[in-house]
């Protein structure tokens, strides 16, 4: 059985922890892997080499920099069958799907090989008389990342190539549930040319999570996972004065209209609620139609959908959906099932009680379907984390927007209409932090960057993009004058042109 190293300066180093995780395949509940829980003494090491090659990489020309990428790049395109294999392999999500988690991670590789341009400041001459003005965005030093489940290879790709570019060194966390992935991103990074101590890795628990927030040599910290811990890690890092980023939850909704192609809605749906078996933050997980026409049409297509979801495992390239991560997980996403039907909610189509021949001890969970939902429950108020899609009906298309502005969640919305005004309106007055129109997963590309409001995102800076470019960065400007241009006497009155 494989025990997983971190990675800490030169090289993998085997932690001397006593405490251990098991990582599990999801599709079978076999153990594939032990991960020790690093010690604080680990996670100082770590933060020590990150520390120690800080500034010669800071000094290192962006050029050179992006050089390492580009090679970086190559690798993981060359490799990315590899860690799609190792995705599924510890978190269950098809083939297909690992596999498009990989490119996205790989397109915010690339999206960091232009630094040497998103590094450019400004420059103005003769602000004053013979004065000239310039800025500069100067790296960090030592920042950290500590990402979840359910990418185990994208979301730290949304962190460190653009912190690494930005000349930073970086400390990553990643999820003890599947931490392969991430290693093998370090392996080919390390063989792109990256520096000693540039990218290090603890596996860790909480111990670990405090040791990076109360570490006074880490500068700043990204965070993506559950909304309590998002505002836990945002409370103790700006606590111990860092620079925070915490991506939180989602509820997310999708709004149909009475002039959308229902069949091309339901599809979507499908697609946004129960691809990766709605473990992704940004699932679609209600589905409100206005009107009861259209309502009655949406669930009406729906449920043969529903009913026929593909459900296997990673090795089943017919696939459509694997399993939750973990039994833990399992038994809550069916606990909050049960719940739906407690309070009042019509399960129109339940996915509990569904076995897959040859792989009983797998931790599957069929496609569910609610209707009539009411805000009230709490099948609407909490993020399930599950193929489970709630509809919810609204009477207009304001008490839909009203509805959505309502929740405490902010992340991702959709709207499927062919009515510009209607898309427009929707656009501008949704208090979400990413908009769809006529698309239901509107994860930005790597070159825009990813953030949700309210409860969704603590912290002033979304993640990756030109967004990453300044959270990993910090603006300096310089001011000059040379001699000859210095008149004699002291000046006493605030500076002006005058």
């Amino acid at each position: 059985m494989d025990r997983i190293s971190n990675a800490i300066g030169a090289s993998l180093a085997p932690s001397a922890s006593d405490r251990v995780a098991a990582v599990f395949n999801p599709a079978t509940g076999e153990q594939v892997a032990e991960l020790p829980l690093s010690t604080v003494t680990e996670v100082d090491a770590a933060v020590a080499a990150a520390k120690a090659a800080a500034p010669d990489w800071g000094r290192t020309p962006p050029l050179k920099r992006a050089r390492i990428m580009f090679k970086f790049k190559e690798l993981l395109d060359r490799h990315a069958e590899d860690l799609a294999r190792a995705i599924s392999r510890e978190h269950g999500k098809t083939h297909d799907d690992a596999l498009g988690e990989v490119t996205r991670g790989i397109e915010v590789v690339e999206f960091a090989c232009g630094i040497p341009h998103l590094l450019k400041g400004e420059y103005s001459r003769n602000v004053g008389p013979d004065i000239d003005s310039y800025s500069d965005r100067q790296p960090l030093g030592v920042v950290a990342g500590i990402t979840p489940f359910n990418f185990p290879a994208m979301v730290p790709m949304w962190m460190y190539p653009v912190a690494i570019a930005c000349g930073n060194t970086f400390v990553l966390k990643p999820s003890e549930r599947d931490p392969s992935a991430p290693m093998l991103a370090y392996e080919l990074f390390r063989e792109a040319g990256l520096p000693d101590g540039v990218l290090n890795i603890v596996h860790g628990d909480k111990e670990a999570v405090d040791a990076i927030l109360d570490h006074p040599d880490i500068k700043a910290v990204s965070f993506v996972g559950s909304t309590p811990i998002a505002q836990y890690v945002y409370s103790r890092g700006t606590a111990a004065g860092k620079r925070v980023q915490a991506l939180g939850g989602a509820k997310n909704h999708m709004i149909v209209m009475p002039d959308a192609d229902i069949d091309k809605a339901a599809d979507a749906l499908m697609g946004a609620g129960y691809g990766s078996a709605g473990e992704r933050c940004m699932a679609v997980s209600v589905a409100v139609p206005i009107g009861e026409e259209t309502s009655a049409k949406l669930v009406e297509t729906l449920i043969p959908k529903v009913r026929a979801l593909k459900i296997g495992p990673s090795t089943d390239p017919d696939a459509e959906m694997g399993p939750l991560v973990t039994e833990q997980h399992l038994n809550k996403v069916l606990g909050l099932i049960d719940k739906g039907v407690e309070e009042g909610a019509d399960l129109v189509v339940d996915g509990r009680g569904f076995t897959l021949q040859g792989y009983e001890n797998g931790y599957f969970v069929g496609g569910s379907l609610f209707d009539k939902v009411t805000p009230e429950m709490e099948i609407y108020k909490q993020e399930i984390f599950g193929p489970v899609l709630s509809v919810l009906r609204a009477q207009s298309f304001g008490e839909a927007v009203d509805l959505i502005n309502k929740h405490e969640y902010g992340n991702g919305t959709a709207i499927f209409t062919r009515d510009g005004d209607a898309a427009r309106a929707f656009a501008d007055g949704i208090e979400v932090g990413m908009v769809g129109v006529n698309v239901p997963i509107p994860v930005p590309v790597a070159y825009h960057s990813f953030g949700g409001w309210k409860r969704s995102l603590f912290g002033d800076h979304s993640i990756y993009g030109p967004e990453g470019v300044r959270f990993y960065t910090r603006l300096k400007t310089v001011t000059t004058r040379w001699p000859g241009g210095i008149k004699d006497g002291a000046a006493f009155a605030f500076p002006t042109m005058n």
